[in-house]
């Protein structure tokens, strides 16, 4: 019998930064690393990775970091968190971990190890079995893990579809085997547990590529990410019945699908891939994909005009192929004003095409398939969460057996029975601007508000460094507060209040620079709230010559 500790350091209540822990004993299995891209509201903040606090202060018991496939919201963290751990292994398919040493060459020393799909291995005493699921990229893995008192099936992300083959299948056959063997606990998805039905064929995009191909009668730009393979052989697909080329736009990109092409992960006739001698063509598509972290930010590059080679045309076609981000919506929707602006086609991917992810059929699916004494919903908003608890209760588990949390909280199973003890793991996120993997920190991004939403006061005065007299000064700079030359009179009053504060604070050849940066900003924060309705930052500069 074992003591079993389940909880997530992100991905619960939300979407990405998906991070889940399971300690049988005293080992810890790290379940995925990833990241959350931010909204319109983080103002100026790429993403964020969770805080991973608990597990730098317990490395020595972790016995490895398994991950599921591909997808940056599952694995992007690994680049800003790994240089905290020593030697953690980290495994996953071949798939998985080729890509991620293409992406981040920072990773290409860290311990890898590749896993093949229905194969076990044992990590003191505890049995790992990764299974494929179908998603949009090839060999995602979902994990068995074998504890004396049970198996604690993960599934982070996975659809049912009999035509996904290859590298894209789900064998059902080995999820009922598991499932026979006794499940305590299976944890899944939950993003798409209020849509009615199964995911497919609602994933496919084939018949709107064909369309699209047919009806365009210039070029098209296809916009998706890069690690979407399934949406990449679906686009070849439907090109190679065509007579156009099509064009990959970006090293990164370039090197994806040379490299699934050589390894069979994309069935592609290298004869309609065409160069940038064919970017010009009237009939070239024309493929593309956004960086880490920056949703939309290659297409949004040449709608603006700022991309080096491609320049639209008013007979030009965009096909954005990545999906509306949860939190990025006013973005997305202010591109396709932009392109309509330009007079140019746009085609996307509305409401009625999903992604692949699981809808409430495949979930119960999976329930019946694997016959869990306890279910844990994950991945997902909290409202999604409950939505998977429901489904589970259709399904006939009991309402104890069913386990929702937040990020932290604990669900502990002592000798194969769960006992609430409430106890939380720190939990929290960290902030990432640009290349900078330290947090931004709550202060930084309250100072970016404040000077969104009311501007910037500088006040600047020399003194005489002999006798203390103020000889320059206070003179008034404003940025995103008013304009200095109309608003003479308010100025005026500033710089009056500011020269009345100094030399109070000037007392027998001795400054008081502190109290004088604290009563400026005092004062005229009072003051520019009470009459003008608001509160720009304050900053003071006083020098002595």
């Amino acid at each position: 019998m074992s003591k079993i500790k389940i909880f997530s350091l992100g991905g619960l209540n939300e979407n990405g930064k998906n991070m889940y822990v399971i300690e049988i004993d005293k080992d810890i299995f790290v379940m995925d690393a990833g990241l959350k891209y931010a909204d319109e509201h983080m103002l100026g903040i790429d993403y964020m990775i969770p805080d991973v606090k608990y597990l730098k202060e317990n490395q020595k018991r972790i016995k490895g970091l398994f991950l599921t496939h591909g997808h940056f919201e599952n694995n992007g963290a690994l680049p800003d968190i790994l240089k905290d751990f020593n030697g953690i292994n980290i495994y996953g398919s071949k798939f998985t971990i080729d890509i991620l040493k293409s992406e981040f060459s920072s990773l290409s020393n860290n311990n890898f190890i590749e896993l093949q799909p229905y194969k076990s291995l044992n990590i003191g005493g505890v049995k790992i079995f990764p299974v494929t699921l179908s998603h949009s990229i090839p060999d995602n893995f979902g994990y068995a893990i074998y504890t004396s008192d049970g198996v604690i099936f993960y599934a982070s992300d996975f659809v049912f579809d009999a035509t996904m083959r290859g590298h894209y299948q789900t064998d059902i056959g080995k999820l009922a085997y598991i499932g026979k063997q006794g499940v305590l606990c299976l944890m899944t998805e939950s993003i798409y547990a209020n849509r009615v039905g199964h995911t497919a064929p609602n994933h496919r995009i084939n018949n709107l590529i064909r369309e699209t191909l047919n009806k365009a009668e210039g070029r098209i730009i296809f916009n998706v990410l890069s690690s979407h393979l399934y949406r990449i052989q679906e686009l070849f697909n439907e090109v190679s019945k065509t007579n156009r080329k099509i064009v990959i736009m970006g090293k990164k990109l370039q090197n994806v699908v040379n490299y699934s092409i050589e390894n069979k992960f994309l069935f592609i006739n290298k004869s309609f891939i065409g160069d940038l001698t064919n970017i010009n063509d009237p009939d070239v598509v024309i493929l593309n994909s956004n960086e880490r972290g920056s949703s939309y930010s290659t297409i949004n590059k040449i709608v603006n005009g700022y991309d080096k080679y491609i320049k639209l045309k008013n007979t030009d076609t965009i096909f954005i192929a990545t999906p509306i981000y949860e939190g990025r919506e006013k973005s997305f929707y202010k591109l396709l004003d932009d392109i309509s602006r330009l007079d140019v086609d746009v085609v996307y991917l509305n409401k009625d095409y999903l992604s692949h992810h699981a809808s409430s059929e495949d979930l119960m699916m999976m329930m019946d398939l694997m016959q869990p004494k306890y279910y844990f919903p994950i991945k997902g908003e909290y409202r999604h969460q409950v939505a998977n608890a429901d489904l589970a209760l259709k399904v006939g588990m009991k309402p104890e057996n069913i386990i929702l949390k937040e990020n932290g909280c604990v669900a502990e199973f002592d000798n194969g029975k769960l006992v609430d003890n409430f106890e939380k793991i720190p939990s929290g996120e960290i902030s990432i601007d640009g290349d900078n993997s330290d947090d931004i920190g709550e202060v930084v991004l309250k100072d970016r508000e404040m000077l969104s939403l009311n501007g910037i006061i500088v006040v600047a005065a020399t003194l005489n460094k002999k006798n203390k007299q103020l000889i320059a000064g206070p003179e008034i700079l404003t940025r995103g507060f008013v304009y200095v030359k109309d608003s003479g009179e308010l100025i005026d009053t500033i710089k009056k209040m500011c020269s009345e504060i100094i030399k109070e604070n000037i007392h027998d050849n001795y400054v008081d620079y502190s109290k004088i940066k604290n009563s400026i900003r005092d004062s005229l924060s009072k003051y520019l709230s009470n009459h003008m309705g608001n509160k720009p930052m304050i900053i003071s500069v006083l020098q002595e010559i």
